[in-house]
């Protein structure tokens, strides 16, 4: 080959300088990321509310839908009326990290200073969904001075399921 062709061949392949066939590279994070990313999840937590609800509620209900990517959490009055909610993927975490407990904790501390800015005291708690952040949710919200007043799991449950499929002829 010659000089010019090597030259358009690198140009071309710069995209992968260090590529090795097989193999596989990954990117760890420094320690100065890390604290980037957090810093930046706290600052989601701590965001304000843009608007304020006319009259203040003394109860109401917090639904927590926990799946296997996402924790969701809904603050409600004792009607069902949504006054706010919260999510991981709201906070800030993306992917995976979402299914977290931390992000769950993280999510249930977003929604308790929303809760206290509309002056809420008590709450019933309905959690459904099998995901891990359903106890660590229900765990900062006991711990951050929430009167929890009952607590219920609504999963639903499937009680025969579809049917099935028909038997494989060999």
């Amino acid at each position: 080959m010659s000089e010019r062709q090597l030259v358009v061949a690198g140009n071309h392949r710069q995209h992968q300088p260090n590529k090795i066939m097989g193999k596989k590279r990954i990117i760890q994070k420094s320690g100065e990321e890390l604290i980037a990313e957090r810093e930046k999840v706290e600052a989601a937590v701590k965001k304000e509310i843009k608007t304020e609800p006319l009259k203040r509620i003394q109860e109401g209900r917090i639904y927590i839908s926990s799946t296997y990517n996402n924790t969701i959490m809904s603050l409600t009055d004792a009607k069902g009326n949504i006054l706010a909610w919260a999510s991981a993927g709201n906070i800030g975490f993306k992917g995976t990290k979402k299914a977290t407990p931390f992000a769950a904790s993280k999510v249930a501390e977003a929604l308790i200073q929303k809760a206290q800015k509309i002056g809420l005291e008590k709450v019933s708690v309905f959690v459904k969904g099998v995901g891990s952040g359903r106890d660590s949710a229900i765990r900062t919200l006991a711990s951050k001075g929430l009167d929890i007043t009952a607590i219920e799991d609504i999963t639903s449950v499937p009680h025969n399921g579809c049917r099935p499929r028909k038997a494989r002829r060999v």
